[in-house]
């Protein structure tokens, strides 16, 4: 914070010199060209604020070659005066272009302040008024190409006719069902094996008092499960 103000006091401080410096030599110039009185302190101040003027038109960015020209011709001023003051020039004897150049002056300092004066930049406010402006008149338009645009209700457009397909796909071929799967070939059992399977349901009829099951006449007999399940059927169709 320190060396930020000592590097702010040190510019402050060159700029007043500076300017104290180009301001005792300006007022000189003109009290040596015959501008007494308070009109040779008039002039300072009128080469500094067209300079200050011209610079504050660059830092804007708009109209830039306006800006550099008034700008170089009050630095011009300014420092031809810093130079004619360095004993170059005699101040007793001042030449006729000078004193020339120096009556001229107000009237060239009047019209570059005038025109760097009311050509700046709008404000922010006048920019934006004119866009309000701007989108105001557009919804003006808005209103009255809607206004135009609803008259009369116009007839419904009829839909166009539905176009016939081309090459309509193929529709899918028809799967048939899985037929039924087809019964088991019936069992051939031996006449001998069937009346020994009734005698041995007979026998569990008298011992038991119910009828034999296929899973004991297949233990009683000693066959395979479709052949005990023939001889069980074959018994059942007789008996009843």
């Amino acid at each position: 914070m320190r060396a930020l103000l000592a590097r702010v006091d040190a510019v402050l401080v060159q700029a007043v010199i500076a300017a104290a410096l180009s301001f005792a030599h300006l007022h000189d110039i003109a009290l040596a060209a015959g501008q007494d009185g308070w009109k040779a302190w008039a002039y300072p101040v009128s080469v500094d604020l067209l300079l200050v003027a011209a610079w504050r038109r660059l830092r804007t960015g708009h109209a830039k070659a306006s800006g550099w020209c008034w700008f170089v011709i009050a630095l011009a001023a300014s420092l031809g005066a810093n130079v004619a003051t360095a004993g170059l020039l005699d101040l007793d004897h001042v030449p006729a272009w000078l004193r020339i150049l120096v009556a001229g002056w107000p009237a060239v300092a009047f019209l570059g302040g005038t025109l760097l004066a009311h050509s700046a930049p709008k404000a922010v406010g006048d920019v934006a008024e004119d866009l309000e402006g701007v989108a105001t008149g557009v919804d003006q338009e808005d209103d009255a190409e809607s206004t135009s645009d609803s008259g009369p209700d116009l007839a419904p457009t009829p839909e166009p006719p539905a176009l016939p397909v081309a090459n309509p796909a193929p529709a899918p071929p028809t799967v048939p069902a899985p037929s039924a799967s087809p019964a088991p070939p019936a069992v051939s059992v031996p006449a001998a094996l069937v009346e020994h399977a009734r005698k041995v349901a007979a026998e569990h009829h008298t011992r038991t008092g119910a009828d034999i099951d296929t899973p004991t006449l297949r233990a009683r007999l000693g066959v395979p499960v479709p052949m005990a399940e023939a001889i069980a059927a074959q018994l059942t169709t007789k008996g009843s």
